[in-house]
């Protein structure tokens, strides 16, 4: 005789409760099987948006790590700008030929300068359009627009630039006057 011999069929009722049991424990598997997957899905979407986080960070960082060297260096782009201003046309053209070697020099500098500040994504904020943007540009007076419809840009005092697509620097313009007039009138009776 073997243990199967002794193996007795159970009764309906307990055969009925063992397979009720077995079907709960496997869905509470099944439950389970699916909260895991789910986790893990949770888990990987998370590490690859922290991935990509990073990755942002780290360009961004890199782009913009020369931000206060870039300000430093607009200053100087600022006073070839300056120099070479201050000589008049018709001076350079009568100026002895060392004197315009220099001139030839300091232009030749300062478009070296230009280039390399636009090489590391470094650029003058645009102003061409004449219209004011706040976003970019800084109004440091509002003189009569001369024919030119008030709230644009008159004059840029001092060029502003932008680093990728960050401002570095407001241009600083004169804006003409929304009225387009004379300056408002200051009460003086009190």
């Amino acid at each position: 005789m073997n243990d199967n011999d002794d193996y007795k069929p159970e009764n309906g009722a307990d055969s009925e409760n063992s397979h009720a049991a077995e079907l709960a424990v496997l869905d509470a598997l099944r439950a389970e099987n699916a909260e895991l997957k789910d986790r893990a899905l949770r888990a990987l979407a998370e590490t690859e948006n922290t991935r990509r986080i990073a990755a942002r960070e780290k360009q961004e960082a890199s782009q913009y790590a020369v931000t206060r060297f870039a300000r430093d260096m607009v200053g100087i782009a600022d006073n070839f700008a300056r120099a070479l201003a201050a000589l008049p046309a018709e001076k350079l053209a009568a100026a002895d030929p060392a004197v315009k070697a220099v001139i030839e020099g300091v232009e030749a500098t300062e478009r070296q300068l230009m280039a390399t500040l636009a090489n590391h994504g470094i650029k003058p904020v645009d102003t061409s359009s004449g219209k004011f943007d706040p976003n970019l540009h800084q109004a440091i007076a509002e003189v009569p627009g001369n024919g030119k419809p008030g709230g644009s840009i008159v004059d840029v005092v001092q060029t502003g630039y932008v680093i990728g697509d960050r401002l570095l620097r407001p241009a600083m313009v004169t804006v003409a006057r929304k009225d387009g007039g004379e300056p408002p009138k200051v009460d003086t009776q009190a």
